[in-house]
């Protein structure tokens, strides 16, 4: 892996979004807790998650341009230095209108953490080593997320909960210092030579809005997916299991470190055989699988088999992100790339705004079955999704000429055996 991606600025992304990566593990672990203890009812909390997924859809556009004219470097450090203290001050707020702002907020920043995380590392990626390049940052993410809600129980198991949240201001402020350390020029995409294209060749004109969308289209769909299950999930999975389910609050913490668990062991895979066989394919075979795990949940009733679903569904439909990314990068041009991220990242947070209020509605109206169900049939709808549009996936025709080559091979030698 050394071998393949040499270029440092790559590896202090994922050293920087491995630290931060823990700060949310050990925020988005209590916030659900957090609110529930401040008496907000499921519909609010979901609309709270809105507010949230609103700061990220505000920014998701602009932060593509923010990152082209000031550069990925500033905007990264910039990002990093305001989710710190969004996060901090979170807890010590408490009526709706506060939090409310402090979430949009945050989300605001966090679109920015992403957007310019993704334009560094898929413009200096190769071509040849993007879904490894997004496998290994969602795997560095993932150890975060593993990482943080343990270490939030441990801290609510001696200290109030706020000082869990300064801890994950404090552990964003190290992903900051780590960014800081970037080139200046990570984020050049004019240049050319870094994607094996001639540097001396013509600059690629910008795309379109409309066409850039249409090209990347399977891949938002994904990222929308994702975000819809991703935020309704991590809000009422715990309840759904300390209230329907009977687990103790404490175990539920665990939750979102199995899910995460999953992805960091499996993304990796995941990227590789995208690359191998197509992202589209791989993706839809990964949703086909997460969304029987989601519907099975609702008919468990041990606790390790729920872990174990839960690590199963983080290995399947957590994994489909990092191959829609790479996907993405396959089939956008250097000049494209920080306004698809924008984009791209506008969808997850139109997943993310849309997914807590509908689940909180269901959760709230029909309890947590329905809800479960409904993500299922999401989950579903991107399964056909892909396939009618599985040719937006350059490995399509790649792995049909393979199947037409191996077959007329096969056909020849069953003539040749029966003459």
């Amino acid at each position: 892996m050394l071998q393949k991606i040499r270029d440092r600025n790559i590896w202090l992304v994922y050293a920087s979004i491995l630290v931060l990566g823990i700060a949310y593990g050990i925020s988005i672990s209590l916030i659900a807790h957090h609110l529930d203890a401040l008496g907000f009812t499921k519909p609010e909390l979901g609309s709270l998650a809105a507010w949230f997924a609103g700061g990220i859809v505000a920014l998701s556009l602009p932060a593509g341009a923010i990152v082209r004219r000031m550069s990925a470097k500033l905007a990264l450090m910039v990002c990093l230095a305001g989710y710190a203290a969004s996060v901090t001050l979170f807890p010590w707020l408490r009526s709706y209108e506060a939090i409310a702002a402090a979430r949009f907020v945050d989300g605001a920043f966090s679109v920015g953490v992403w957007v310019s995380c993704e334009t560094i590392l898929l413009a200096r990626a190769t071509s040849g080593t993007k879904a490894l390049v997004t496998s290994v940052y969602a795997m560095a993410v993932a150890v975060g997320y593993v990482l943080g809600p343990l270490a939030a129980r441990g801290l609510v198991a001696v200290a109030p909960m706020w000082v869990a949240f300064t801890v994950a201001g404090g552990v964003a402020l190290v992903a900051f210092a780590i960014a800081a350390q970037l080139d200046r020029d990570a984020a050049n995409l004019a240049g050319g030579g870094e994607d094996g294209e001639p540097s001396g060749s013509p600059p690629t004109p910008p795309a379109t809005l409309g066409s850039l969308l249409w090209r990347i289209k399977t891949s938002c769909f994904a990222t929308f997916a994702y975000g819809y299950f991703q935020a309704s999930v991590v809000l009422f999975l715990p309840l759904y299991l300390a209230h329907d389910k009977h687990i103790d609050k404490g175990r539920t913490i665990l939750i979102p470190a199995y899910f995460a668990a999953g992805m960091l062991l499996f993304s990796n895979v995941a990227g590789r055989l995208g690359d191998r066989y197509g992202h589209l394919l791989v993706m839809r075979i990964l949703a086909g699988v997460g969304l029987v795990m989601v519907l099975g949940f609702e008919f468990l009733d041990s606790y390790p088999l729920m872990c174990v679903a839960v690590f199963t569904a983080g290995a399947t439909l957590a994994s489909i992100s990092p191959v829609s990314l790479a996907l993405q990068g396959v089939v956008t041009e250097r000049v494209n790339l920080s306004r698809s991220n924008g984009i791209y990242n506008a969808f997850y947070a139109g997943g993310m705004l849309l997914g807590p209020a509908a689940s909180g509605w269901l959760f709230e109206r029909h309890g947590g079955g329905p809800m479960l169900e409904h993500l299922a049939v999401m989950w579903g709808t991107f399964v056909v999704f892909c396939f009618l549009f599985r040719k937006d996936d350059p490995a399509a025709d790649l792995v049909a000429s393979v199947r037409r080559r191996v077959l007329a091979e096969s056909g020849a030698d069953a003539i040749a055996g029966g003459g």
